[in-house]
């Protein structure tokens, strides 16, 4: 095991980096080549981290720098190849450098949500296990298996918690593809890496993998969307807001930025200012997506 799992919280002003996506939409286009919707930057931010959008043109020496800075990852959800993309490329290079940092003791973590998640698998499997999973637009409980209890992601939940999380619906699915369970545990490179924490259940009958976290290395991913619990609206979609739904987002966003705590990457002064999402504006797109705030880059 990495020293770097046992190291203890240290840094008091995070930063989380956000990979950002290329717009695909034409007349989202205007705006930016590039952007990240505003729920995942408020849900890093309310777990009391900054944020710092990154994008998909740098070097890889730029890269190297900007990994250095930061104090952790997320891979937000979305639609792009896994494989030839420049997201995916970039992701690598970060996927690469934060096994590194890890094993020399240096903590990073990753987290990757929805298409974040697949991404994850991708990166270490070495090739795209993805099939028809498809969970659109529906909230569900989680299936927890024996390993989630004794997890970290859920180290900070109650019994009575734990429970919920089994009986109300308080994860929102939004995904047509994902790994079945099968396909996770005929992969050794898989399931030597990730422990399976949850399941469900897809339109199609398939059982997919719907949560995870690294044995190894702390990088976590889950199939459904914690940020939408609190910081998305749209009444066509199947969003859950109740009480224990927002404490569900809260208690996993405070904990991927307590993971953030740990690493000891320090941004220069002099960069810092200029690198962090607060000089950019949201625009509002909520009448021509499902999201109410999008960052353009």
């Amino acid at each position: 095991m990495p020293t770097a799992l046992r190291q203890e919280a240290s840094n008091d002003r995070p930063v989380i980096g956000i990979l950002t996506q290329m717009v695909s939409d034409d007349f989202l286009k205007p705006w930016g080549e590039t952007f990240i919707p505003a729920s995942y930057v408020k849900y890093a931010e309310s777990g009391g981290s900054r944020v710092m959008p990154i994008r998909l043109t740098h070097t890889a020496a730029e890269y190297e720098n900007i990994f250095k800075q930061i104090n952790g990852l997320l891979f937000i959800g979305g639609a792009v190849d896994l494989e030839t993309s420049d997201y995916a490329k970039v992701a690598k290079i970060f996927y690469t450098l934060a096994l590194k940092a890890n094993d020399a003791g240096d903590f990073f973590p990753i987290w990757g949500t929805c298409m974040g998640l697949q991404l994850l698998t991708v990166l270490v499997a070495g090739e795209n296990l993805l099939t028809s999973t498809t969970a659109e637009n529906i909230t569900l409980p989680l299936n927890l298996t024996t390993e989630a209890h004794s997890s970290r992601m859920f180290q900070g939940f109650s019994e009575e918690f734990m429970k919920i999380l089994t009986k109300e619906p308080l994860t929102g699915n939004f995904h047509h593809y994902g790994l079945t369970v099968e396909s996770f545990q005929e992969n050794a490179k898989l399931r030597n890496f990730f422990s399976l924490l949850s399941t469900n259940v897809a339109e199609n009958g398939a059982h997919f993998v719907s949560t995870v976290e690294g044995k190894r290395y702390p990088f976590y991913g889950v199939q459904w969307h914690p940020e939408v619990n609190r910081f998305q609206w749209d009444r066509k979609r199947n969003f859950p807001h109740s009480p224990h739904a927002v404490h569900l987002s809260s208690l996993l966003a405070e904990f991927f930025v307590n993971e953030g705590r740990r690493s000891s990457h320090r941004f220069d002064l002099e960069e810092e200012a200029s690198s962090l999402i607060y000089s950019y504006t949201p625009v509002y797109a909520g009448n021509i997506t499902g999201y109410e705030q999008l960052y353009f880059f």
